[in-house]
């Protein structure tokens, strides 16, 4: 009989991101060892390898095997010891890390606090101009007390620090890595300027780094794409771009024994041909499991999925500096038109649940209490007509190339024709999907959103706040003075029931905008061949995590 694995998140409260370390090969047993070589199917391809260039699920899923962060989470989102072994508050700015001993990089170069220094000044480097920035932008100063003790000094207290150091994107790069990079992008620039100049220009500030940043800034990240350098368990082979990601076991690694040489990580966009594979073993896993598939993949003998209730929402967004989108009475009108229960139940097939608000009830700071976008039709129709479009108008909705998400926007196109909204539904490239929406060219979008923090700060903060506009998160475009101020109180201020207050208030205002009409919470489901591999879990934020993956002889 085989047994579906799910993961709750009942007792999550405070606790953080991230999943930890995944590992893998390339394909299947090897009979004489039962090691193998591990081949995981994602939607989407990676957008980049550098930690610092971007915030997407498909690129995270991989990072997180390349570096390890100074804090990770095991799959219960429980915080644990990463690079830093043990870690304390000395007062509410600064906070004290003890660095693990005898860890090296994929390069061979040995972990101390000045990869930890490199590592968050170059985040925080505007030349960088690092879109997930503001995820670490309370840091003032990281100081080196001596190779394994670090102290980070804020700028002032932030609540959520530690769960942010658990984010993919806070993975600790090599020194010399980062040096390359600088170096390369120097060089590429023309610029006559040593590195350690550089680096005392970006101490200093002022005008001439700002002209040397803007000239060197399109060429920073290549090196660090191309070569990554960390030191968790999977060191990079090679990549073939929308295609195939391939890494080696890192035998140096210190996390444990590992059963697969090696992992690869295939792009295959189309549901269907992610099924054949799978059912037919010329994949392991799948990690995007869709609704419609689930009762496949169980009912298969050769199938079985993994199971966990999630962190993510998923929205229909709206571009509020687009008219008339501006229009709060549009906004309104678009959010109670669409039947979240219908969406649930039947594009999901009941795996998941309505959506209330901005979060999902396992992250600090949910409100049951907050205010819903309810389904009324004969409302969303009053909206309208005091609208300024009381006739309604023509628009789009921008969707990512993928069956699921087709359907729910083919729903709510439905839903929206009922009150005089026609929209055309546009399938994009995630890649390109991504760029556009950055760019602020779209009118209505699907997306969603995994607060893989389990904090109101990141689920609110990055989507809502003035700072956040485009590729950080803020693909609304929408903010008030009056909802930035609350989410900066929520980030800075230490008292956790004080806290509560203010993310309720800022739930409030956002609901009351509805510059985006929360949809529901999926489960995350992965799929795998139970005649190829054992062992595999999934987080409540959507990572696969196969460090324990068995392999099955024949």
């Amino acid at each position: 009989m085989k047994h579906k694995m799910k993961y709750s998140l009942v007792g999550l409260g405070l606790l953080a991101t991230v999943g930890l370390s995944l590992a893998s090969t390339d394909v299947h047993a090897q009979e004489d060892d039962n090691r193998g070589d591990l081949v995981m199917a994602m939607m989407s391809d990676v957008v980049t390898l550098d930690p610092h260039d971007s915030n997407d699920a498909s690129s995270g899923q991989v990072r997180i095997n390349i570096y390890e962060r100074l804090i990770h989470t095991d799959v219960d989102m429980n915080l644990e010891p990463g690079l830093a072994t043990e870690w304390e508050a000395i007062d509410e700015t600064t906070w004290n890390f003890t660095l693990r001993e005898g860890t090296t990089f994929h390069s061979g170069a040995e972990f101390t606090g000045e990869d930890v220094k490199a590592t968050f000044d170059r985040v925080l480097d505007p030349a960088v101009g690092s879109v997930v920035s503001f995820l670490y932008e309370m840091i003032e100063e990281v100081e080196v007390v001596d190779d394994y003790e670090v102290n980070l000094h804020l700028e002032y207290p932030f609540a959520p620090l530690i769960s942010h150091l658990a984010h993919n994107t806070a993975g600790i790069m090599s020194k010399d890595l980062i040096d390359r990079d600088y170096q390369n992008a120097i060089d590429e620039a023309g610029l006559d300027i040593t590195l350690d100049e550089y680096y005392e220009l970006r101490e200093e500030g002022g005008e001439e780094f700002e002209e040397v940043a803007a000239e060197m800034g399109e060429f920073l990240g290549q090196i660090i794409a191309a070569e990554p350098d960390g030191t968790n368990h999977l060191k990079f082979a090679s990549r073939s771009a929308g295609s195939e990601v391939v890494f080696d076991l890192f035998e140096d690694f210190q996390g444990g024994e590992r059963n697969f040489d090696s992992v690869t990580f295939r792009v295959i966009p189309e549901s269907g041909s992610r099924m054949a594979e799978l059912e037919t073993g010329g994949i392991d896993i799948v990690k995007e499991l869709d609704a419609t598939n689930y009762e496949r993949v169980v009912n298969n003998e050769a199938t079985d999925v993994v199971e966990a209730e999630s962190l993510r929402t998923e929205y229909l967004g709206m571009n509020t500096q687009n008219e008339p989108f501006d229009d709060q009475n549009v906004r309104l009108a678009i959010a109670h038109a669409i039947d979240r229960d219908m969406i649930v139940e039947g594009v999901l097939n009941g795996i998941g649940n309505v959506a209330n608000g901005p979060l999902a009830s396992g992250v600090f700071g949910y409100d049951e209490e907050v205010s819903t976008q309810v389904y009324d039709v004969e409302l969303a129709r009053e909206y309208l007509a005091e609208s300024s479009v009381p006739d309604g108008f023509d628009t789009t909705i921008w969707v990512r190339n993928e069956e699921q998400y087709v359907n729910i926007a083919l729903y709510i196109q439905e839903s929206l024709a009922e009150i005089g909204i026609n929209a055309e539904i546009e399938q994009m490239e995630w890649g390109a999907y991504l760029d556009r929406l950055a760019n602020g060219e779209h009118d209505m979008y699907i997306l969603g959103w995994t607060t893989v923090t389990a904090d109101a700060d990141y689920g609110l903060y990055v989507l809502n706040h003035s700072e956040t506009y485009g590729a950080a998160g803020n693909r609304a475009f929408f903010s008030t003075p009056e909802l930035d101020e609350l989410l900066d109180a929520g980030r800075s201020n230490p008292d956790p029931d004080e806290r509560l207050d203010i993310y309720r208030d800022a739930q409030e205002i956002i609901v009351e905008e509805s510059p985006v009409v929360y949809l529901m919470h999926q489960n995350f489901i992965a799929g795998y061949n139970t005649d190829n591999i054992t062992g595999i879990t999934i987080t409540p934020v959507g990572d696969v995590r196969f460090e324990d993956v068995e392999f099955v002889n024949e």
